[in-house]
């Protein structure tokens, strides 16, 4: 795999945890647990290859609604993930951030988080996006709100200043979406930003998605030509 062929941005829906746990006669928990180190090995497989942007569906408004017990087993994992990792992602030049409404989460989650944003701000070989309390459709309609809070007239609302204004303004729309866990659907995850992504859908569950496997879809994508609307006959003509 060359340099050249490497995508700027990931994004990754990483699903499956509970059932890679079934599967075994483990808890969830444990399949959370698992998910974890699956999700610390591929960051540090995309850092290596030099990819940009890595944004991580971590936790979505609609999760909300599993069992309490659970939700907080996923926070505790959050924060010890980010309290342990804390040094790698600055010796890999990893700054963190969030998309997402994170005001609304657990006191101590938010702190964890604020500190580590905080400790990473000045990275710049990689950007880790935990996508967090997140909403895509939620996430559009708060871009809405805030252009019209601004007082924009409709012809001053253009995509770009659209997409300004979403919680990944100024960074780069994902080259490649990967679903862990054989389900083919977006579950409201970057919507807008998605409008051109390639998709990876594989029916490996997120706990064995290994940088492997991250590999393979990589390869997968490369093997693909992006049109964005123009025929290949154009592409190929330069």
């Amino acid at each position: 795999m060359t340099k050249t062929n490497i995508p700027t941005h990931i994004a990754i829906i990483m699903d499956g945890n509970g059932r890679w746990a079934q599967q075994r006669g483990l808890q969830r928990t444990d399949g959370h647990r698992a998910g974890t180190e699956a999700a610390r090995a591929v960051v540090t497989r995309c850092r290596e290859l030099g990819v940009r942007h890595l944004t991580l569906y971590t936790f979505s408004k609609e999760n909300w609604s599993r069992p309490k017990d659970e939700v907080r087993t996923l926070f505790d994992l959050l924060t010890t993930f980010l309290k342990r990792e804390e040094m790698s992602l600055r010796e890999q030049g990893i700054r963190l951030n969030v998309l997402g409404d994170i005001d609304a989460m657990p006191l101590a989650v938010r702190q964890v988080l604020k500190h580590v944003m905080r400790r990473t701000a000045e990275c710049e070989d990689m950007t880790l996006n935990l996508a967090l309390n997140y909403s895509g459709r939620d996430e559009i309609v708060r871009a809405a709100r805030r252009l019209a809070a601004k007082g924009l007239s409709p012809e001053a609302i253009t995509e770009e200043t659209f997409a300004a204004e979403l919680w990944t303004g100024g960074q780069p729309d994902p080259d490649l979406v990967i679903r862990t866990s054989g389900e083919l659907r977006l579950s409201n995850y970057l919507l807008f930003q998605s409008a051109y992504a390639e998709f990876y859908f594989t029916d490996i569950y997120w706990p064995d998605f290994s940088p492997a496997e991250l590999d393979r879809a990589i390869e997968d994508l490369n093997g693909r030509q992006r049109r964005f609307g123009k025929t290949g006959d154009q592409l190929e003509a330069g």
